[in-house]
């Protein structure tokens, strides 16, 4: 299945998944009298914005390079993540800020929810944790940051049920105020996943250097090619969900220069092969030092 069909699935499924389960939990809150559920209802219908964007997202970053975009548009999959950490950081805010005036307000009239909101629960967390899994694995395959914080989004999701699960549960065996305190328990989840979410990709976004694993792995592999004597300098920066590589490299000083630039060109191609994330690597050679 080529990338375009499987971002179409991806999007297709999280869509219609989540507007059906956002409409059983909201309906499940309304008639079981639980605030808990009606927070955790809104919080999967914004996993249908969330999932929109990364579709967005995702598309307009595979666009060809032009004339006013010679680098490509991949960092416009950052955007996408960051509107995803954004999207879940309102929702997070909005959810507790609901629990906190139901806390402030008169606790006589918090109502004791039904079993409704309790299997609507049950149901959350086992849907939710299977798209989890099922857009993570695409995910990784795609190379994609928007749909891993998109599966992200829906683990988020299925957290929060389960603190749902817990404060609806606690409500019916005689603690009503559990309710409105499992909100405040989502809202925390759910801002520490929109916080890793626009870490990684305001990090993406700002030229980060790949970490040293990385690193040491292309010093390694390019120390291993032949006619080259020396990594002089070894610069990466992270640009959307590719890489590019700034290499000096040493070569033996008395060879041609048709011979130093062949060793380079078959570096750069062997480094592209070898690590399909490198999008482009520069390289400037060298000439060996003299030993003294």
């Amino acid at each position: 299945m080529d990338e375009t069909k499987i971002v179409k699935k991806l999007s297709r499924i999280g869509i219609l998944g989540n507007v059906a389960l956002a409409a059983f939990k909201l309906f499940a809150g309304i008639f079981g009298r639980s605030g808990a559920m009606i927070s955790d209802a809104v919080h999967s219908l914004s996993d249908v914005f969330a999932t929109l964007i990364a579709y967005v997202g995702v598309r307009l970053s595979k666009r060809k390079e032009d004339a006013e975009h010679p680098y490509g548009h991949e960092r416009l999959e950052c955007v996408a993540s960051l509107a995803l950490g954004l999207i879940l950081a309102g929702t997070g805010l909005g959810i507790g800020y609901s629990g906190v005036l139901k806390l402030l307000g008169d606790r006589s009239a918090l109502e004791v929810p039904t079993m409704l909101p309790l299997i609507a629960a049950v149901v959350s967390i086992l849907v939710k944790e299977g798209m989890f899994w099922y857009t993570l694995a695409y995910a990784k395959r795609l190379d994609s940051a928007a749909f891993k914080a998109d599966a992200w989004h829906h683990r988020s999701d299925a957290l929060s049920s389960i603190g749902s699960f817990i404060g609806i549960g606690m409500a019916k065996l005689g603690f009503p105020v559990m309710d409105p305190i499992a909100s405040l328990i989502i809202c925390l989840f759910i801002l520490k996943v929109a916080y890793d979410i626009s870490k990684v990709a305001i990090g993406q976004m700002l030229d980060t250097s790949c970490d040293n694993a990385f690193v040491e792995k292309v010093r390694a592999f390019v120390l291993e090619q032949p006619g080259v004597k020396k990594i002089d300098l070894l610069r990466t920066r992270q640009f959307g969900n590719k890489i590019y590589v700034d290499l000096e490299i040493a070569v033996q000083r008395d060879i041609s220069l048709v011979a130093a630039h062949d060793i380079a060109e078959h570096v750069h191609d062997a480094m592209e092969k070898e690590f399909p994330n490198v999008k482009h690597v520069m390289i400037h050679v060298n000439p060996e030092e003299l030993q003294e």
